[in-house]
């Protein structure tokens, strides 16, 4: 009955407390009202009947019904609470995603590009307020998909990118020249990329340098990510007859040199990422440094319940003076 049912003014239940109060009063009170009688026999008498054992159901209804005006005064009510956010600092984000062979090497789980997809995609769930697009670079760069708000256009988009699709290499200067292309028109009053890559620039048409000049001009910041191991991985070194990979040991070079002036000179940070859970939380971090600031309205509805109370109060005192003045009328 009070499920999902507040009330106004509860302190009107201490008045419960006075109930026990009233009952106990009743009963001292009915024994002094009750007239005795000495006789030697009763035979004379005929039966009470059943009336006067249950005389004190008046008594009952009236205390039911001033349980019912207490309720009735803590003023039950439901709550319905309607929220509107508005956002007001959005964020435009894209992720630059190096799709060169090197991105199949296993010093992460399962692979490089794997292990990336995964974390990507759980950074993306983190973002429901911004728009982010993808753009996917190797020896050359492309546009994934421009930046939208619909998450289910990118995650799907980011699960379909693999390696092959490009000629290969590492063109850092173009993955970053078109992620730049498709944030400068933006309006949103922050603009971020995110570029990530494991290797060193040697594709393309673009310097990097001059693509980190682009961006600066157009108010986009970059934070660059370098991503493979200390050391040696295992890594695709040459084709096998079936066109499949052949893998071997080979050293991780990556110019994080060119990495960290990239994010420097755009106001970002570079970040090394050496396995899994570092990656996740570069993610993090990242998800953390840029926040939208989001505006939330709550508007609150209330639906009074106190009149069914009222109304059953005002049933039972009814009843009561009926009884009372009818059945009863004899016996009071």
């Amino acid at each position: 009955m009070f499920e999902n049912i507040e009330f106004a003014n509860p302190d009107f239940f201490w008045l419960l407390c006075l109930l026990p109060l009233a009952v106990l009063w009743y009963f001292f009170k009915r024994k002094e009202q009750t007239a005795s009688l000495k006789i030697s026999s009763t035979k004379g008498f005929g039966k009470g009947g059943l009336l006067p054992k249950i005389k004190p159901l008046l008594f009952v209804l009236r205390l039911l019904a001033l349980t019912a005006i207490i309720v009735a005064m803590s003023r039950p009510q439901t709550e319905d609470i309607s929220t509107r956010t508005k956002t007001t600092k959005g964020i435009d984000i894209i992720m630059a995603i190096d799709v060169s062979s090197s991105m199949l090497a296993r010093d992460l789980k399962p692979n490089r590009l794997a292990a990336l997809k995964e974390v990507a995609a759980d950074f993306i769930k983190k973002r429901p307020n911004d728009r982010i697009g993808l753009v996917a670079y190797a020896g050359e760069g492309y546009t994934k998909t421009p930046i939208t708000s619909d998450k289910s256009i990118v995650l799907n988009a980011l699960r379909e990118i693999t390696y092959g699709q490009l000629n290969d290499g590492t063109a850092i200067g173009m993955g970053l020249a078109t992620a730049v292309n498709r944030l400068k028109e933006s309006k949103a009053k922050s603009k971020i990329i995110i570029l990530l890559t494991d290797g060193v620039n040697n594709s393309g048409f673009i310097e990097p340098q001059t693509a980190a000049d682009l961006a600066v001009e157009f108010g986009i910041k970059t934070y660059t990510i370098g991503l493979g191991t200390n050391g040696n991985a295992l890594s695709p070194i040459a084709y096998n007859a079936d066109g499949s990979f052949r893998y071997g040991m080979r050293e991780v070079e990556i110019d994080e040199k060119l990495l960290e002036d990239i994010a420097k000179s755009t106001g970002g940070r570079y970040f090394r990422a050496t396995d899994n859970e570092k990656l996740e939380a570069i993610y993090d971090e990242i998800n953390k440094l840029e926040k939208t600031d989001i505006e939330e309205f709550k508007y609150y509805k209330y639906e009074e319940k106190f009149r069914p109370w009222i109304l059953l109060a005002g049933v039972l005192l009814l009843l009561e003076w009926v009884l009372g003045n009818t059945v009863f009328r004899s016996f009071i």
